[in-house]
Parts: C-alpha cells; sequence; structure tokens
C-alpha cells in the first residue's frame, strides 16, 4: 500500500465530515493525537473512540446531528492508523492506554466528559471509564467485544487471514462477510481496508473490564445481527452486569456497519441518554 493512497481515502472521509470541523493536533507523552472536533464550543464534551481500522473519521454519519448539542471528539486511536503518532512513552499494554487518554483530555482541556466507544474503543472506553471515575460523566458503548462476551471462533477464524497477511481484498472481504446487507458507506470502506494494510499497527489486547465496578451511567448497544459476538447472550449479560444500566440491540446492524448503519435511530438514542 502507498502511503498516498491511504491519505486520499483519509481526506475524502474527512470531507463528509461538517465544515466547520477543526483539526487537532494534540500533544500527548505518547504523541501527537488526531482528534476532529465539531460542535458548539460551550456544548457539553463527548469523546468518541472507534473501533480498530475505522480512524476516528467514521463517526461522520453521526457528528452532524449529534454535534448539534454537544461538543464531539472523535479521535484517531494511539497504536491504529490514522494521523495519531506513536513516539515518546513506549505503548506496551491497556495501562499505556489509560495513561494515553489521560493526557488527551488534559490536552484538550476536559476535566470530565460523556465518552462512547464502539467496538474495541467500547473496551478502551469501559478500561478508562475505570481507571479515571471521575472523569467520565457517562458512557456509551456501541456493540462492545471483549466487553460483556468474547469473540464468535467463526469471527475469529475468517478474520485471521487479514491478521496474518493483511490486504485490501482480504479486508474488503472480510467487511462483505460481516455487514451482509448493511452495505456501509463506500468511502470508509476503502479507508478501512487500507488501514488494515498500515505497518507498524500495534493493538492491545486484553481481557474482560470488570464492568460491575463502573460507577456511572451506562448505555449499551448492540447489534442485532452482529457476527463478532452473540449479541443476545451479550445483551443478557449486560443487563445482570449493569442493573442500573440501559441496555438495546440495534435492528439490522452488523458489528461493523456501526457506527455508520441507522445513525438516527443511534443518535437518537445517544442523544436521550446523554440528556
Amino acid at each position: 500500500m502507498s502511503e498516498s493512497a491511504f491519505d486520499l481515502a483519509y481526506e475524502q472521509l474527512r470531507a463528509r465530515w461538517p465544515e466547520s470541523t477543526e483539526e487537532r493536533d494534540v500533544v500527548t507523552p505518547y504523541g501527537r493525537t488526531r482528534v476532529h472536533v465539531y460542535g458548539p464550543a460551550d456544548g457539553s464534551p463527548l469523546v468518541l473512540l472507534p473501533g480498530g481500522s475505522a480512524t476516528g473519521l467514521v463517526w461522520f454519519a453521526n457528528a452532524r446531528a449529534v454535534g448539534k448539542r454537544y461538543r464531539v471528539h472523535a479521535v484517531d486511536l494511539l497504536g491504529d492508523a490514522g494521523r495519531t503518532e506513536r513516539r515518546g512513552t513506549p505503548l506496551k499494554n491497556a495501562d499505556d492506554l489509560t495513561a494515553w487518554l489521560d493526557g488527551l483530555l488534559d490536552g484538550l482541556g476536559l476535566a470530565r466528559t460523556h465518552l462512547c466507544g464502539h467496538s474495541y474503543g467500547a473496551w478502551l472506553a469501559v478500561k478508562y471509564a475505570l481507571h479515571a471515575p471521575q472523569r467520565v460523566d457517562r458512557l456509551a458503548l456501541v456493540d462492545p467485544t471483549q466487553v460483556f462476551t468474547g469473540f464468535r471462533p467463526g469471527y475469529l477464524l475468517r478474520a485471521l487471514p487479514t491478521l496474518i497477511r493483511p490486504s485490501q481484498a482480504r479486508a474488503r472481504a472480510f467487511l462483505a462477510w460481516e455487514t451482509a446487507e448493511a452495505r456501509p458507506d463506500e468511502t470508509w470502506q476503502r479507508l478501512y481496508a487500507l488501514a488494515t494494510t498500515v505497518p507498524g499497527r500495534k493493538l492491545i489486547a486484553g481481557g474482560r473490564p470488570r464492568t460491575a465496578d463502573l460507577r456511572m451511567p451506562v448505555l449499551v448497544l448492540l447489534a442485532e445481527q452482529s457476527r463478532a459476538h452473540r449479541s443476545l447472550k451479550a445483551a443478557a449479560r449486560a443487563r445482570r452486569m449493569l442493573p442500573q444500566g440501559e441496555v438495546a440491540l440495534l435492528p439490522e446492524a452488523t458489528h461493523h456497519s456501526l457506527p455508520l448503519t441507522a445513525p438516527t435511530q443511534l443518535n437518537d438514542r445517544l442523544m436521550n441518554f446523554l440528556g
């Protein structure tokens, strides 16, 4: 993959964001972090963490609506493809990711924020909410992986070729299998496929966090047709672990088609929860 191909796809998806979106490169001990910022300057802050290979730009279908009320900060994850650098303190484990988010919130001037993540980003959001509960007002999890249940074995087998020998073709085939009839945005699919081939990516794996220890209000939105895990099982476990939480299934959504699938429904649920 040539760097220019990824850059071109990145800029094409960036153009889908509202015109007044700001690009901020926030200095942290782990390197500069790219954040896409949109919404009223006096709006309550909302930090959005994407899934792996998705980049912070994946939230373009949500930013315009959510950004009418909230100050949206969509982040390119440390260790993943995007415009976030990995320099300075080495990224070794989940503790480094939470320390990175400490530095990022400090750099953004956010003492407290609402926090929302999808997939791997949801796992990271939970880890951070447990690490620094005093900084998270409300926590929203969109089809979280490795939080309430593990991956389906069939999903891991399908994903394996893209991990061992990444290529655009393998990534596109994997997306087509998981998203089925959902048909996520084509520009984003192109960026995702290119992102999987970026050299030097380092996504941190980790065990399931202790969700029973979460002390802030939590929203869990699960993809009804997710092939990553069994959504009904995840929903049942989420309700047991979070008796005061709000758990719902998003009809017809698959894991990788979120947050692009049915953005109006997702936006409405998210904004109703944030209040």
